[in-house]
Protein backbone atom coordinates (compact mmCIF):
# COMPACT_ATOMS: atom_id res chain seq x y z
CA UNK A 1 0.00 0.00 0.00
CA UNK A 2 2.91 2.16 0.49
CA UNK A 3 4.25 2.01 -2.61
CA UNK A 4 0.76 2.37 -4.38
CA UNK A 5 0.66 5.51 -2.34
CA UNK A 6 4.12 6.82 -3.37
CA UNK A 7 3.35 6.41 -6.98
CA UNK A 8 -0.41 7.99 -6.76
CA UNK A 9 1.47 10.86 -5.16
CA UNK A 10 4.78 11.06 -7.82
CA UNK A 11 2.25 11.42 -10.51
CA UNK A 12 -0.37 13.60 -8.74
CA UNK A 13 -0.51 17.14 -10.38
CA UNK A 14 -3.70 18.06 -8.19
CA UNK A 15 -2.23 18.24 -4.80
CA UNK A 16 -5.45 16.36 -3.34
CA UNK A 17 -5.75 14.53 -0.45
CA UNK A 18 -8.91 12.35 -0.67
CA UNK A 19 -10.57 11.60 2.68
CA UNK A 20 -12.60 8.29 2.28
CA UNK A 21 -16.14 7.99 2.76
CA UNK A 22 -19.28 5.93 2.25
CA UNK A 23 -22.26 7.96 0.55
CA UNK A 24 -25.41 6.64 1.00
CA UNK A 25 -27.23 4.92 -1.74
CA UNK A 26 -28.76 6.90 -4.24
CA UNK A 27 -32.77 7.08 -3.69
CA UNK A 28 -33.96 5.21 -6.61
CA UNK A 29 -35.95 7.83 -9.49
CA UNK A 30 -39.54 6.43 -8.49
CA UNK A 31 -42.67 8.47 -7.16
CA UNK A 32 -41.97 11.78 -6.57
CA UNK A 33 -38.25 11.45 -7.95
CA UNK A 34 -39.48 9.72 -11.07
CA UNK A 35 -38.58 11.09 -14.68
CA UNK A 36 -40.62 13.72 -15.62
CA UNK A 37 -40.27 16.80 -18.58
CA UNK A 38 -41.80 19.86 -17.24
CA UNK A 39 -38.56 21.33 -17.46
CA UNK A 40 -38.12 20.54 -21.46
CA UNK A 41 -39.45 23.33 -23.11
CA UNK A 42 -37.33 25.89 -21.49
CA UNK A 43 -37.10 29.46 -23.03
CA UNK A 44 -33.85 30.39 -23.20
CA UNK A 45 -32.60 33.69 -22.73
CA UNK A 46 -28.74 34.17 -23.85
CA UNK A 47 -26.17 36.52 -22.61
CA UNK A 48 -24.55 39.29 -24.75
CA UNK A 49 -21.09 38.30 -23.43
CA UNK A 50 -19.57 35.15 -21.75
CA UNK A 51 -20.86 32.15 -20.05
CA UNK A 52 -21.86 31.07 -17.44
CA UNK A 53 -25.04 32.46 -15.37
CA UNK A 54 -24.46 31.06 -12.14
CA UNK A 55 -27.23 32.27 -10.15
CA UNK A 56 -30.66 34.05 -10.86
CA UNK A 57 -32.43 36.97 -9.08
CA UNK A 58 -36.10 38.64 -9.68
CA UNK A 59 -36.68 42.42 -8.92
CA UNK A 60 -39.88 43.70 -7.52
CA UNK A 61 -40.22 44.41 -11.39
CA UNK A 62 -40.00 41.00 -12.43
CA UNK A 63 -36.64 41.72 -14.29
CA UNK A 64 -33.73 39.05 -14.00
CA UNK A 65 -30.64 39.71 -12.74
CA UNK A 66 -27.37 37.40 -13.45
CA UNK A 67 -23.75 37.01 -14.18
CA UNK A 68 -21.30 35.57 -16.27
CA UNK A 69 -17.90 34.30 -16.57
CA UNK A 70 -16.60 37.70 -17.45
CA UNK A 71 -17.22 39.46 -14.98
CA UNK A 72 -20.43 41.17 -16.09
CA UNK A 73 -23.70 41.84 -14.03
CA UNK A 74 -26.43 41.89 -16.40
CA UNK A 75 -30.64 42.46 -16.38
CA UNK A 76 -33.27 40.56 -18.52
CA UNK A 77 -36.58 42.80 -19.05
CA UNK A 78 -39.95 40.88 -19.39
CA UNK A 79 -39.10 40.66 -23.05
CA UNK A 80 -35.74 39.08 -22.66
CA UNK A 81 -33.69 42.08 -23.90
CA UNK A 82 -30.71 42.16 -21.54
CA UNK A 83 -28.62 45.66 -20.39
CA UNK A 84 -25.24 45.33 -18.64
CA UNK A 85 -25.44 46.72 -15.35
CA UNK A 86 -22.10 46.29 -13.92
CA UNK A 87 -18.31 44.69 -14.13
CA UNK A 88 -17.04 43.16 -11.05
CA UNK A 89 -13.85 42.52 -12.21
CA UNK A 90 -14.28 38.74 -10.98
CA UNK A 91 -16.15 35.80 -11.41
CA UNK A 92 -19.87 37.03 -9.96
CA UNK A 93 -22.27 33.97 -8.79
CA UNK A 94 -24.80 34.16 -6.25
CA UNK A 95 -26.94 37.47 -6.45
CA UNK A 96 -29.69 39.11 -4.66
CA UNK A 97 -31.50 41.42 -4.62
CA UNK A 98 -31.57 44.04 -1.85
CA UNK A 99 -34.55 46.00 -0.61
CA UNK A 100 -32.78 49.59 -1.63
CA UNK A 101 -32.53 48.17 -5.35
CA UNK A 102 -29.12 47.11 -5.07
CA UNK A 103 -27.73 44.11 -5.79
CA UNK A 104 -25.27 42.07 -3.28
CA UNK A 105 -22.98 39.32 -5.48
CA UNK A 106 -20.85 36.38 -4.73
CA UNK A 107 -17.75 36.79 -6.54
CA UNK A 108 -15.65 34.23 -6.58
CA UNK A 109 -12.57 35.90 -7.28
CA UNK A 110 -13.52 39.01 -5.26
CA UNK A 111 -15.37 38.01 -2.61
CA UNK A 112 -18.74 39.76 -1.17
CA UNK A 113 -20.24 42.60 -3.57
CA UNK A 114 -22.59 45.28 -3.34
CA UNK A 115 -23.31 46.78 -6.97
CA UNK A 116 -26.08 49.35 -8.78
CA UNK A 117 -27.28 50.14 -11.65
CA UNK A 118 -24.99 52.95 -12.25
CA UNK A 119 -22.37 49.92 -12.32
CA UNK A 120 -20.50 50.93 -8.95
CA UNK A 121 -19.02 47.89 -7.08
CA UNK A 122 -18.50 47.96 -3.68
CA UNK A 123 -16.42 45.37 -2.23
CA UNK A 124 -17.86 44.60 1.29
CA UNK A 125 -15.44 41.31 2.75
CA UNK A 126 -12.79 39.50 0.82
CA UNK A 127 -11.65 37.69 3.82
CA UNK A 128 -13.58 36.42 6.87
CA UNK A 129 -12.06 35.47 10.33
CA UNK A 130 -8.25 35.88 9.03
CA UNK A 131 -8.78 33.68 6.11
CA UNK A 132 -9.32 35.13 2.06
CA UNK A 133 -12.67 34.20 0.65
CA UNK A 134 -10.99 31.83 -1.92
CA UNK A 135 -14.46 30.37 -3.23
CA UNK A 136 -17.22 33.14 -2.13
CA UNK A 137 -20.54 31.36 -3.16
CA UNK A 138 -23.81 32.02 -2.57
CA UNK A 139 -25.89 34.13 0.00
CA UNK A 140 -29.26 35.13 1.77
CA UNK A 141 -29.88 38.29 3.54
CA UNK A 142 -32.10 39.71 5.99
CA UNK A 143 -35.20 42.19 5.96
CA UNK A 144 -32.23 44.29 7.72
CA UNK A 145 -29.28 43.73 5.63
CA UNK A 146 -27.24 40.89 7.31
CA UNK A 147 -25.88 38.21 4.81
CA UNK A 148 -25.54 34.39 5.42
CA UNK A 149 -23.03 33.33 2.66
CA UNK A 150 -20.83 30.44 1.67
CA UNK A 151 -17.39 30.28 0.71
CA UNK A 152 -17.39 26.67 -0.48
CA UNK A 153 -13.50 25.79 0.42
CA UNK A 154 -10.24 26.93 1.82
CA UNK A 155 -8.60 24.03 -0.61
CA UNK A 156 -10.25 24.99 -4.08
CA UNK A 157 -11.53 27.70 -6.26
CA UNK A 158 -14.61 27.43 -7.58
CA UNK A 159 -13.24 26.27 -11.30
CA UNK A 160 -11.49 23.52 -9.41
CA UNK A 161 -14.84 22.17 -7.67
CA UNK A 162 -14.24 18.92 -8.79
CA UNK A 163 -11.21 18.37 -7.34
CA UNK A 164 -12.82 19.82 -3.69
CA UNK A 165 -15.76 16.97 -4.57
CA UNK A 166 -13.38 13.64 -5.64
CA UNK A 167 -11.16 15.14 -2.34
CA UNK A 168 -14.20 15.29 0.39
CA UNK A 169 -11.76 17.13 3.25
CA UNK A 170 -14.52 19.13 4.17
CA UNK A 171 -13.18 22.82 4.37
CA UNK A 172 -16.36 25.02 3.25
CA UNK A 173 -17.75 27.60 5.67
CA UNK A 174 -21.23 29.06 6.34
CA UNK A 175 -20.58 32.79 7.58
CA UNK A 176 -22.77 36.27 8.84
CA UNK A 177 -21.90 39.35 7.77
CA UNK A 178 -23.58 42.56 8.90
CA UNK A 179 -22.20 45.54 6.23
CA UNK A 180 -23.27 48.34 9.09
CA UNK A 181 -20.94 47.03 11.73
CA UNK A 182 -18.20 45.21 9.84
CA UNK A 183 -19.24 42.00 11.94
CA UNK A 184 -17.98 38.35 10.77
CA UNK A 185 -19.48 35.25 12.58
CA UNK A 186 -19.01 31.38 11.84
CA UNK A 187 -21.65 29.66 11.99
CA UNK A 188 -20.75 26.40 10.65
CA UNK A 189 -17.77 25.02 9.32
CA UNK A 190 -16.47 21.58 8.22
CA UNK A 191 -18.94 21.54 4.95
CA UNK A 192 -18.41 19.50 1.88
CA UNK A 193 -18.46 22.44 -0.60
CA UNK A 194 -20.45 25.02 0.89
CA UNK A 195 -22.85 26.12 -1.56
CA UNK A 196 -26.82 27.56 -1.80
CA UNK A 197 -28.14 29.40 1.33
CA UNK A 198 -31.75 29.81 2.28
CA UNK A 199 -33.36 32.11 4.75
CA UNK A 200 -36.88 31.05 6.37
CA UNK A 201 -39.76 33.59 6.01
CA UNK A 202 -39.49 34.18 9.95
CA UNK A 203 -35.65 34.48 9.81
CA UNK A 204 -35.69 31.90 12.56
CA UNK A 205 -32.77 29.49 10.78
CA UNK A 206 -30.86 29.70 7.39
CA UNK A 207 -30.10 26.32 5.59
CA UNK A 208 -27.01 25.58 3.46
CA UNK A 209 -26.13 23.05 0.43
CA UNK A 210 -23.22 20.80 1.34
CA UNK A 211 -23.08 19.64 -2.80
CA UNK A 212 -20.59 17.20 -1.86
CA UNK A 213 -22.42 15.58 0.51
CA UNK A 214 -25.52 15.28 -1.56
CA UNK A 215 -27.40 16.93 1.92
CA UNK A 216 -28.82 20.56 3.35
CA UNK A 217 -27.84 21.43 6.85
CA UNK A 218 -29.80 24.07 9.09
CA UNK A 219 -28.49 26.34 11.47
CA UNK A 220 -31.02 27.94 14.09
CA UNK A 221 -30.64 31.51 14.08
CA UNK A 222 -33.21 32.62 17.32
CA UNK A 223 -34.57 30.73 20.37
CA UNK A 224 -32.64 28.19 22.99
CA UNK A 225 -30.80 26.28 20.18
CA UNK A 226 -29.21 29.43 18.47
CA UNK A 227 -26.21 28.32 16.56
CA UNK A 228 -27.29 24.63 16.33
CA UNK A 229 -26.15 22.66 13.27
CA UNK A 230 -28.33 19.66 12.23
CA UNK A 231 -29.08 17.89 9.08
CA UNK A 232 -32.29 19.20 6.90
CA UNK A 233 -32.52 17.12 3.76
CA UNK A 234 -30.57 14.34 3.45
CA UNK A 235 -29.53 11.90 0.66
CA UNK A 236 -31.15 13.96 -1.94
CA UNK A 237 -31.25 12.32 -5.31
CA UNK A 238 -28.98 15.22 -7.23
CA UNK A 239 -25.86 17.31 -6.60
CA UNK A 240 -27.56 20.34 -4.75
CA UNK A 241 -26.58 23.62 -5.60
CA UNK A 242 -27.88 26.89 -5.04
CA UNK A 243 -30.65 27.11 -2.86
CA UNK A 244 -33.51 30.14 -2.31
CA UNK A 245 -35.15 31.45 0.51
CA UNK A 246 -38.26 30.37 1.93
CA UNK A 247 -41.47 31.52 -0.84
CA UNK A 248 -44.59 33.24 0.09
CA UNK A 249 -45.71 29.37 -0.44
CA UNK A 250 -43.35 27.75 2.24
CA UNK A 251 -41.00 26.57 -0.46
CA UNK A 252 -37.17 26.28 -0.39
CA UNK A 253 -36.12 25.32 -4.48
CA UNK A 254 -32.81 23.65 -5.03
CA UNK A 255 -30.97 23.68 -7.96
CA UNK A 256 -29.46 20.17 -8.97
CA UNK A 257 -26.12 20.30 -10.82
CA UNK A 258 -27.39 17.11 -12.37
CA UNK A 259 -28.28 13.88 -10.69
CA UNK A 260 -26.11 11.31 -8.57
CA UNK A 261 -23.09 9.97 -10.38
CA UNK A 262 -23.05 6.39 -9.71
CA UNK A 263 -18.84 6.65 -10.51
CA UNK A 264 -18.05 9.36 -8.20
CA UNK A 265 -20.31 7.23 -5.42
CA UNK A 266 -18.32 4.17 -6.37
CA UNK A 267 -15.17 5.37 -5.96
CA UNK A 268 -16.13 7.42 -2.65
CA UNK A 269 -14.49 4.75 -0.21
CA UNK A 270 -10.95 4.84 -2.45
CA UNK A 271 -8.78 7.68 -1.93
CA UNK A 272 -6.33 6.35 -4.76
CA UNK A 273 -9.00 5.50 -7.07
CA UNK A 274 -9.36 9.51 -6.53
CA UNK A 275 -6.38 10.56 -7.16
CA UNK A 276 -6.16 8.58 -10.84
CA UNK A 277 -9.55 10.03 -11.41
CA UNK A 278 -8.22 13.69 -10.39
CA UNK A 279 -5.35 13.72 -13.06
CA UNK A 280 -7.01 12.08 -16.27
CA UNK A 281 -7.62 14.23 -18.78
CA UNK A 282 -10.57 16.50 -18.69
CA UNK A 283 -11.72 14.88 -21.37
CA UNK A 284 -11.92 11.37 -20.18
CA UNK A 285 -13.18 12.42 -16.48
CA UNK A 286 -16.38 11.53 -14.62
CA UNK A 287 -19.22 13.49 -16.41
CA UNK A 288 -22.20 13.96 -14.87
CA UNK A 289 -25.25 13.34 -16.34
CA UNK A 290 -26.87 16.72 -18.98
CA UNK A 291 -30.77 16.95 -16.96
CA UNK A 292 -32.53 19.69 -16.02
CA UNK A 293 -33.81 19.15 -12.43
CA UNK A 294 -35.13 21.04 -9.54
CA UNK A 295 -36.54 20.22 -6.15
CA UNK A 296 -38.93 21.95 -4.08
CA UNK A 297 -38.74 21.38 0.27
CA UNK A 298 -40.89 22.22 2.55
CA UNK A 299 -40.28 23.63 5.95
CA UNK A 300 -39.27 19.98 7.43
CA UNK A 301 -36.63 19.73 4.79
CA UNK A 302 -39.39 17.19 3.08
CA UNK A 303 -39.35 16.85 -0.35
CA UNK A 304 -42.79 17.99 -2.21
CA UNK A 305 -41.70 19.29 -5.68
CA UNK A 306 -39.63 17.35 -8.35
CA UNK A 307 -39.33 19.37 -12.06
CA UNK A 308 -36.72 17.88 -14.72
CA UNK A 309 -36.40 17.43 -18.17
CA UNK A 310 -35.12 14.69 -20.40
CA UNK A 311 -31.53 14.14 -20.94
CA UNK A 312 -30.25 16.97 -22.79
CA UNK A 313 -32.29 19.76 -21.62
CA UNK A 314 -30.99 22.92 -19.69
CA UNK A 315 -28.50 22.13 -17.58
CA UNK A 316 -26.74 21.74 -15.71
CA UNK A 317 -29.05 23.90 -13.33
CA UNK A 318 -27.27 25.90 -10.59
CA UNK A 319 -29.83 28.73 -9.65
CA UNK A 320 -33.71 28.87 -9.45
CA UNK A 321 -35.91 31.77 -9.08
CA UNK A 322 -39.73 31.83 -8.94
CA UNK A 323 -42.33 34.48 -9.81
CA UNK A 324 -46.05 34.05 -9.83
CA UNK A 325 -45.63 32.91 -13.65
CA UNK A 326 -42.60 31.76 -14.05
CA UNK A 327 -39.13 29.44 -13.04
CA UNK A 328 -35.75 30.62 -13.83
CA UNK A 329 -33.27 28.94 -14.06
CA UNK A 330 -29.12 29.67 -14.31
CA UNK A 331 -26.35 27.09 -14.90
CA UNK A 332 -22.82 27.54 -14.52
CA UNK A 333 -21.84 26.51 -17.92
CA UNK A 334 -24.42 27.40 -20.35
CA UNK A 335 -24.70 30.11 -22.39
CA UNK A 336 -28.37 31.68 -21.44
CA UNK A 337 -30.92 31.94 -18.57
CA UNK A 338 -33.55 29.96 -18.56
CA UNK A 339 -37.79 29.96 -17.58
CA UNK A 340 -40.52 27.39 -17.84
CA UNK A 341 -43.80 29.06 -17.16
CA UNK A 342 -45.58 28.02 -13.81
CA UNK A 343 -48.47 25.41 -13.98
Amino acid sequence: MTILRSVLHAVDRTGIEPVAWRPPPAPAETGLFAPSRELDAAQQWKLPTGRGPEDVAVDGDGRVITGGDDGRIWRFDADGRATELAHTGGRPLGVEVLDDGRFLVCDSRRGVLRVDETGRVEVLADEALGRPLLACNNSAVTRDGVVYFTDSSSRFTVEDHRLDMLEHSGTGRLLRFDPRTGEMDLLADGLQFANGVGLARDESYVVVAETGSYRIQRVELTGPRTGTVSVWADNLPGIPDNVTSQTADGIFWVALYSPRMRLLDGMAPYPGLRVLAANLPSVVQPDPERRAWVLGLDDGGRVVLSLQGAKGSYSPVTGVRETPDWIYLGSITAGSIARVPRT
